[in-house]
């Protein structure tokens, strides 16, 4: 037996690739399924089955061409009816892989029919939990997300099947069983979601929150609710393409390869209403872009930025990457159902550089520079785009809080003709903003170099701390189920 988690950093995405004896499955896999094959032909197995333990919203996932190149079954369990071929497996039923087996366990609360899958070894034993987005370490799935789809399915409803899934159906399941879930953390499927991507499920009835004995269903949907900020606007799309289909990733990629020259890429970009996507390093993107592009860097938190960021999944993008990497971007937009990729830069910003287009770039400076224009003027204006939260923990005194996630109402506040220094964490949320403000007139933002990293470094800046209410009651929660077990 073979059990091997597969995680995509970007996403925080965990799918995993079971083997027995020839025959494979694979529980949640991405778009792109070539991978997969590939593992199962170099171990000499068949994929038997495609076990999907939801209708996910933060990503595509791979089971419908995954089912069409390999003949697998793609599995879900009670009371999903997606508009494809699949089997609906019945609570508690055992389907047989090789010299194991995958007991379903129906497990709404996330969505409603949210399913775990525990293997049970060759001799009988109860050995590791899929669980999907119902069990994350140190978390639970949020239950707020089905309603974008149901009107009817309110958060505290979903909550309150949450419970019960989780007492009913896994906190009775032995300790020594291994967690599998879907996600890490960085996904906005949770909001308390550990660095680690797998532990035993007895670790977690002590140190998870939702997980703590003696807690009612009252205090369950409370804390599970608090806290909780909007899911990105792709998501509810990315649901109904994972229930109703979509194109194959192979005609997605045979679309997206269409090298424009940059005479071809201008004609494209002013014929069409195509976004201009460029995906290079945020510094490297500030020292020249063609005019009117936003910068989402591939090297960053990429496909959930691009999900937040560009409201309509079915938006035609022209792509501008580093040489090389225009078939990886093409892929990582297709994860999140971005699928109408027309075409890319050929020889990329260099060869539009070298024609003799326009180009725009973005004012960066130092964090030491930062200080010295504040301290000669005390009214300089400073955004920080991280979200509220961080905001929140710790930020400089005078500055205003003005989160990417919500850049349309952060926009809202900003003076069009006034100056403003801008920061994130890092420097990879705030070129963001300034390139998409850039594109809609909104010409006087400067980045701050390495963010708030940066800033803090200097010492040379008054910081306000404090912990957010969130915080303090999720450490509350936290410290009060630990000293259980003292």
């Amino acid at each position: 037996m073979k059990i091997e988690q597969i995680y995509t950093g970007c996403l925080a995405q965990g799918a995993y690739y079971i083997e027995s004896n020839g025959e494979a499955a694979i529980v949640d896999p991405l778009r792109e399924v070539t991978p997969y094959i590939q593992k199962a032909a170099l171990n000499g197995a068949t994929i038997k089955y495609v076990f999907e333990t939801h209708f996910h919203a933060d990503f595509v996932s791979g089971h419908l061409d995954l089912a069409a190149k390999t003949g697998a079954q793609i599995v879900f369990g009670p009371t999903a009816a997606p508009s494809f071929e699949f089997y609906a497996a019945k609570d508690g039923e055992e389907i047989t892989l090789g010299d194991i087996k995958i007991r379903v366990l129906h497990t709404p609360g996330h969505t409603m029919e949210s399913t775990c899958y525990l293997l049970i070894d060759e001799n009988g034993k109860e050995k590791a939990l899929f669980s999907g987005d119902t069990l994350f370490i140190g978390d639970v799935g949020r239950p707020d997300l089905a309603q974008k789809v149901k009107a009817e399915l309110t958060q505290d409803i979903l909550a309150a099947h949450l419970f019960d899934s989780l007492r009913n159906k896994v906190m009775p399941l032995a300790d020594d069983i291994i967690v599998y879930p879907a996600h890490g953390a960085g996904s906005a499927c949770g909001k308390n979601m550990s660095k680690e991507t797998t532990d035993t499920l007895g670790n977690q009835k002590k140190t998870n929150y939702a997980l703590r004995a003696d807690m009612t269903k009252a205090e369950f949907i409370e804390a599970v609710l608090d806290g909780l900020v909007a899911p990105p606007g792709y998501f509810p799309l990315n649901v109904m393409m994972n229930i109703q289909g979509y194109d194959s990733i192979d005609k997605v990629l045979e679309r997206g390869q269409h090298a424009l020259s940059p005479t071809a890429f201008e004609a494209a970009a002013n014929e069409t209403s195509a976004l201009i996507l460029d995906t290079r390093d945020a510094q490297t993107f500030a020292k020249g872009f063609v005019p009117n592009s936003i910068n989402i860097g591939i090297d960053g938190n990429f496909a959930p930025w691009v999900g937040a960021m560009i409201p309509d999944i079915k938006q035609e993008i022209l792509l501008i990457t580093d040489q090389g990497r225009e078939v990886e971007v093409i892929t990582r937009l297709a994860r999140v159902g971005y699928d109408f990729t027309i075409g890319y830069l050929e020889g990329g910003f260099e060869a539009w550089k070298q024609s003799g287009k326009e180009v725009d770039h973005i004012q960066s400076i130092t964090a030491d520079e930062l200080a010295n224009i504040k301290a000669a003027d005390k009214n300089a204006a400073i955004l920080d785009v991280r979200k509220a939260s961080e905001y929140g923990s710790e930020h400089i005194k005078t500055a205003q809080n003005a989160p990417l996630d919500f850049i349309n109402d952060s926009m809202a506040s900003i003076d069009k003709d006034k100056t403003y220094y801008v920061h994130c964490a890092g420097g990879y949320r705030s070129m963001i903003f300034i390139s998409i403000l850039k594109a809609r007139g909104f010409d006087h933002l400067i980045d701050i170099k390495g963010g708030f990293k940066e800033i803090k470094e200097t010492e040379k800046f008054d910081i306000t701390e404090y912990v957010c209410p969130t915080t303090l009651l999720l450490a509350i929660i936290m410290i009060g189920t630990m000293l259980q077990f003292i």
